[in-house]
């Protein structure tokens, strides 16, 4: 009998998660785990709320109080979800970036031009320099874990992290879609001037050319440039706002015929990208840029369900969780995130 099997027998889902244990109150360790959780505490280009850089940490602890009976994954728990350590060097390179990002965002707010200030101008090139760093500890992270025939699930810090998770997966396959649930499209081109800009990752996501599909739902927040750019992609983007969702509701259409709409439209292989403020912001009013309107928690895990039953998801992530006064968000996001992980695994 393997270690894991003897926790498996030893181990009680029943009771309350323990301080020391992993994720979720789980007793395994990374290697004997199927699902590995790669934390990135990184907010750099942040322009509104912050927080996100703690996400990782929030949810984990948030994870301790959820009980592991999950009625559609029933035997979820069993195959061991546990979250790599969070590297402190990379959470410390984003607070001291955030604070020099933050001189850049005050200079285009006053309408100056960055390019014409040599200090500006170098304090942006270290910061995209950063934040390509990060990019590739990512995809470097993600390799290994997949090449260690683990299903990996990311967890931000802002939406920028996942870009390097997407490079990864573009060297396994030849063309896969992404579902993209989030008020925004972040279809932005180096929004402020920042290469990797949280506003930007669809837009570098769609630079990867095995990306072939995104479809994106619960939008609602846009600029006309983000427009443009879906109304000229030849049907490459495919965009359900929330006003859309909304509108065919009150008119009649049923939740389960719009997401069959979303799926149909995505590829056999699928990533996932979750920003939490695709939801309602009364479940995540402390995420970084909350809009009124979104999914319910429930619109969100039957989407989920019915994309895995459909479809074969190839990693996903879970991005902008943020912690306020109290475990509000980090609770709804550790939720989410088990649901995740079952329709990954």
């Amino acid at each position: 009998m393997s270690n894991k099997e003897e926790k498996i027998n030893a181990f009680n889902p029943n009771s309350a998660g323990l301080a020391e244990s992993q994720m979720f109150g789980l007793p395994f360790t990374i290697d004997e785990s199927d699902i590995v959780l790669l934390p990135v505490p990184w907010e750099v280009t942040v322009s509104y709320g912050g927080g996100a850089s703690e996400g990782p940490e929030h949810i984990f602890e948030s994870s301790l109080q959820v009980d592991l009976h999950h009625p559609e994954f029933p035997e979820l728990w069993k195959k061991g979800i546990a979250m790599l350590e969070q590297n402190g060097a990379l959470h410390s390179r984003s607070n001291s970036l955030k604070e020099k990002a933050e001189e850049i965002i005050s200079a285009w707010e006053e309408g100056e031009k960055i390019e014409d200030n040599d200090e500006l101008v170098e304090i942006l090139q270290e910061i995209n320099d950063g934040c390509a760093d990060m990019v590739q500890y990512v995809a470097e992270q993600t390799k290994k874990w997949l090449d260690a025939g683990k299903t990996v699930g990311l967890i931000g810090g802002d939406h920028s992290t996942p870009l390097g998770y997407l490079q990864t997966l573009s060297e396994r396959y030849e063309n896969f879609g992404i579902l993209h649930v989030d008020a925004h499209m972040d279809l932005r081109e180096a929004y402020e001037g920042f290469t990797y800009s949280h506003a930007s990752i669809m837009y570098n996501a769609l630079q990867i050319p095995q990306i072939t599909k995104l479809v994106q739902v619960g939008i609602r927040d846009f600029c006309k440039e983000e427009n443009d750019r879906v109304v000229n992609s030849n049907g490459r983007i495919i965009v359900h706002t929330d006003a859309e969702i909304q509108r065919a509701a009150f008119e009649g259409e049923l939740w389960k015929e719009r997401c069959n709409a979303i799926i149909d439209a995505l590829p056999n292989d699928v990533y996932i990208s979750f920003d939490i403020d695709g939801l309602d912001p009364t479940l995540c009013p402390n995420t970084g840029t909350p809009v009124p309107g979104g999914l319910s928690f429930q619109q969100a895990l039957y989407l989920l369900s019915q994309l895995k039953a459909k479809k074969n998801i190839i990693g996903f992530d879970l991005v902008e969780v943020a912690p306020g006064e109290d475990d509000w968000n980090g609770n709804v996001g550790a939720r989410l995130l088990y649901h995740m992980c079952g329709v990954a695994s």
